[in-house]
């Protein structure tokens, strides 16, 4: 088989390479290869039989070498053995000495070793003292830092942490100890930070404990810089329209030091909130701290104002408290602006102000449903206005707070109104509308001091008892008038910068008052059938008049600059004038039904067989009746009033009196008839004359012109207009025939042609007659410097 002797041969050569490898190395170089390769080509038994071969061939080899050289190589193999023993001995000597120096030499190496270890542990010892040391000194310094801490020494606590760790503890990097003070730094620092705004936190509970106690002090010199101000304006004119916290002001009170946050009273210490600036700022912690501060006083700023206030309290000690405590809190918010700037911002601090103003504005607000009384009121707004003039020194914006006074004085002068219109009314109702009795000379001039009234006489041509021509409510109304002036300026003292809003609202609450509940009210009595009540009514509206008429002038001279100028009208005089006319219409009215009454019982015999010798009665009870009335319920009013009253009431007697002729019952009258209202009619002008006024006696022509044409012979005269123009003008064209007629002369109207257009006229210019008598009236008026 060729290819298994191929085989073989191959094998054969492979090992042949193997044992002839000129190294270890390279042997087992090429023999693993050989073993893999038969391994993989199923060649490992021929391989086998190769090597097997070949230390076959090498055995024989060896044999027959020795088999040729016996003798020598017996000979060599002694002497081998010989240079063997040799060797032996030799050996075990250089073992020997060997040994020797091997001995010398440990020995010589423990010494050395034993110095080298002796020079280590020195070494050691040394590295280890100063380790020691070091170690030591950062633990001193660690302790330190606590013990610093518990004596609240904090910066200085962190100083020494600082050195600590940037000097002390870079000397001991490589021991552990480092480590661990190293992680305990960070804990450190966060002990010294709680420790100072534990710190800063007792420091802040005792401001806001404090906050009430500044604020009422700040209060206290706000009240004395007033007083020094008002000390200072009344001796110095000049300084008189300079106000609280302007420029003047504060020129003028520069002497006068006073540190809110340093004196005899309060000592407010910003060395805990320095230190906590200080030490967060090297914390590197400092906008951490900025917001923890800004929600602390914030929520304390929610804490300092209650949900709910009262304002009843007489003291006022609830709203005093709020407003007490509220400025204390502004005004350590503006001192922490001012000495430690980058801590807190003015927007902030104005923002929380605004909060504090605008919460304190809403409970004041929605406790003022309580506030009945005007003088608590103005108490309330005096301690209002306090505050603000205290805020404004320290530059907070009180425009809101002035805003609110507005609702205040709004409330004040509505309260005012409803007490003052109270009391007028009381008065008007409980008034005895008499004219009032003054019994000394002390009252006299306490009533004429209170109330605007000229006596027509000098207080020494007084005789007392005397009376004065008003009633008592007037000197009482006069002194409400005063006083409701009065407390409404109040409003305006201390502080109030709407000064015409004053102005407008009292001459507005004024003119209510006197129009509603004083002149109304009057007014309103005037339905009484009572005449003297009337006329004491009149009077009473007279010097009402006149008493606005001095406002006008007083409520100008107390204007303040802001108003604008000119006169001041009040819608009450011109009311008070007109009731005027009322009650004098009343009068006219309750005189002219007497009049109709006493004339009613009026029985004259129009058919009498004899003439009456005497005057009727109801004549001479009419004449005694405005005679008396004259004298008695009439004697206070001005004598314009009362002879205009006598006017009207001749007129209206004359009037009623030819109406009695007139009548459709009387049918006929006869000569003695017509004498006896002959009769009437001079005893009433005979009264007329009495009186001294020629224009009173102007009301009985149409009547004396009437009873003459009556008694007339010769009736044709009165058909003949230029006869008539001259003996009967004041009689009436339409009444003059009737009378004729019935006195005895008809069918006369009907022959006289002139005369039917004279009657035509007549009854075209009938319609003028009585707005004739009213110019009349109205000219009589005038002449009596009566306004229409």
């Amino acid at each position: 088989m060729p290819y298994a002797v191929d085989s073989a041969t191959g094998t054969d050569a492979t090992v042949q390479q193997i044992v002839l490898s000129s190294s270890e190395t390279h042997y087992f170089d090429q023999l693993i290869p050989a073993i893999e390769d038969a391994g993989t080509s199923n060649k490992g038994l021929q391989l086998l039989q190769s090597l097997a071969h070949f230390s076959t061939e090498r055995e024989a080899e060896i044999e027959a070498i020795c088999s040729t050289n016996h003798q020598d190589f017996v000979s060599s193999l002694a002497q081998l053995l010989r240079v063997r023993g040799e060797r032996m001995t030799l050996t075990a000597e250089i073992l020997g000495l060997s040994q020797s120096v091997k001995t010398s030499t440990e020995t010589l190496a423990q010494e050395k070793k034993a110095l080298v270890e002796s020079r280590a542990v020195r070494q050691n010892i040394n590295e280890a003292n100063q380790a020691l040391r070091d170690c030591l000194e950062v633990l001193r310094l660690a302790n330190q830092v606590h013990d610093l801490l518990g004596k609240r020494s904090h910066y200085s606590a962190l100083r020494a942490l600082d050195e600590l760790q940037n000097v002390h503890l870079l000397k001991i990097t490589q021991y552990k100890i480092a480590d661990v003070i190293r992680k305990s730094v960070p804990v450190t620092k966060k002990l010294i930070a709680d420790a100072v705004m534990a710190d800063l936190n007792t420091w802040l509970f005792r401001i806001r404990e404090t906050s009430q106690f500044l604020g009422e002090v700040a209060f206290y010199h706000t009240e004395q810089r007033r007083a020094r101000h008002k000390d200072r304006t009344d001796k110095v004119a000049s300084l008189g329209n300079s106000k609280l916290n302007s420029a003047v002001e504060a020129v003028a009170d520069e002497d006068e030091e006073f540190d809110i946050l340093d004196n005899e009273d309060v000592q407010v210490d910003f060395t805990p909130l320095f230190e906590c600036m200080h030490i967060h700022d090297a914390l590197g912690q400092t906008e951490n701290f900025k917001v923890d501060y800004a929600a602390t006083r914030r929520q304390q700023k929610e804490l300092l104002v209650p949900p709910a206030i009262t304002l009843i309290d007489p003291e006022g000690s609830s709203l005093s408290e709020l407003l007490e405590g509220i400025a204390g809190f502004s005004i350590i918010e503006k001192a922490t602006i001012n000495k430690a700037p980058g801590l807190r911002s003015p927007a902030i601090v104005d923002e929380l102000w605004d909060s504090m103003s605008q919460t304190a504005i809403n409970l004041v607000s929605n406790a003022l449903f309580e506030v009945t009384n005007a003088e608590l009121l103005l108490k309330i707004k005096g301690i209002i206005a306090l505050f603000i003039q205290t805020m404004s020194s320290y530059g907070y914006a009180v425009r809101s707070l002035d805003g609110f006074l507005l609702t205040l004085f709004d409330k004040y002068a509505e309260l005012l109104k409803r007490r003052f219109s109270d009391d007028f009314q009381e008065i008007v109702s409980t008034d005895d509308y008499m004219p009032m009795p003054i019994h000394k000379a002390d009252e006299y001039d306490k009533v004429v001091n209170v109330s605007w009234y000229t006596p027509e006489k000098p207080r020494e041509e007084l005789r007392f008892p005397c009376v004065l021509p008003f009633s008592q409510m007037y000197p009482l109304c006069c002194i409400d008038i005063r006083n409701f002036l009065n407390q409404f300026y109040f409003f305006s003292d201390d502080h109030f910068q709407h000064l015409k809003v004053i102005d407008d609202t009292l001459r507005s609450a004024l003119d209510e008052l006197l129009c509603e509940k004083v002149c109304q009210s009057l007014v309103d009595r005037l339905c009484t059938q009572y005449l003297g009540q009337i006329v004491q009514i009149l009077i009473n509206l007279e010097h009402f008049e006149i008493a606005c008429q001095e406002l006008e002038q007083l409520l100008v001279a107390a204007r303040s600059n802001a108003s604008a100028g000119g006169t001041i009208v009040l819608k009450a005089t011109e009311e008070f004038r007109s009731s005027k006319k009322t009650a004098e219409k009343r009068i006219f009215e309750l005189v002219n039904s007497k009049i109709d009454d006493l004339i009613g019982t009026a029985e004259y015999d129009w058919m009498a067989s004899a003439p009456d010798t005497e005057p009727s009665n109801y004549m001479q009870t009419l004449t005694r009746y405005l005679s008396n009335i004259m004298n008695t319920v009439l004697l206070g009013l001005p004598t314009e009033i009362k002879e205009l009253i006598y006017f009207d009431a001749l007129s209206h007697a004359a009037t009623m009196i030819l109406l009695l002729p007139l009548s459709p019952e009387v049918k006929c009258i006869n000569a003695n008839g017509v004498a006896a209202l002959a009769q009437d009619v001079q005893y009433l002008t005979e009264f007329v004359d009495t009186l001294d006024n020629p224009i009173l006696k102007e009301n009985l022509d149409e009547l004396l012109q009437t009873v003459s044409l009556m008694q007339a012979e010769n009736s044709d005269d009165f058909y003949d207009v230029a006869t008539r123009n001259k003996k009967y003008g004041r009689v009436d064209v339409m009444n003059g025939p009737i009378l004729l007629e019935k006195c005895g002369s008809p069918h006369r109207l009907f022959k006289i042609p002139e005369f039917e257009k004279l009657l035509t006229l007549a009854r075209l210019t009938h319609s003028v007659q009585s707005p004739a008598k009213n110019d009349k009236l109205a000219a009589l008026s005038s002449r009596f410097g009566m306004k229409s």
